[in-house]
């Protein structure tokens, strides 16, 4: 599993350069997710590369944003149409903010000149 984290501004991109999250590797990608993301800030979890996402994976993106806590926010990105119906079917859509692609996600968390 290839977990990378970059802070972009005000927001903190996880991506996840794997084609399959699933029950192999959703327990190594809470905890990385965790690590990665312990300091503290809002999070991108950007899933463009990942192409099937079964049960397990979806418990597991659950997981790491209740692990969050209160006052940080997760949103996802760049989601595979496989992927996208996942989160549908599951009413996760209602959820999360999904965005079409990273730099979508990123402009929406972008300050504005008003702040």
């Amino acid at each position: 599993m290839n977990l990378t984290y970059t802070q972009h501004d005000t927001v903190g991109v996880v991506h996840i350069a794997d084609q399959r999250l699933d029950a192999s590797i959703a327990i190594q990608f809470k905890e990385t997710f965790r690590t990665l993301t312990a300091d503290g800030g809002d999070v991108i979890l950007d899933l463009s590369d990942v192409e099937f996402l079964d049960s397990s994976g979806l418990g597991a993106i659950v997981a790491v944003y209740k692990a969050l806590g209160t006052g940080r926010h997760m949103a996802l990105a760049g989601l595979q149409p496989p992927v996208e119906k996942v989160m549908t079917l599951t009413r996760m859509n209602a959820v999360f903010a999904i965005f079409p692609s990273l730099e979508a996600g990123l402009a929406a968390a972008a300050p504005t000149a008003a702040e």
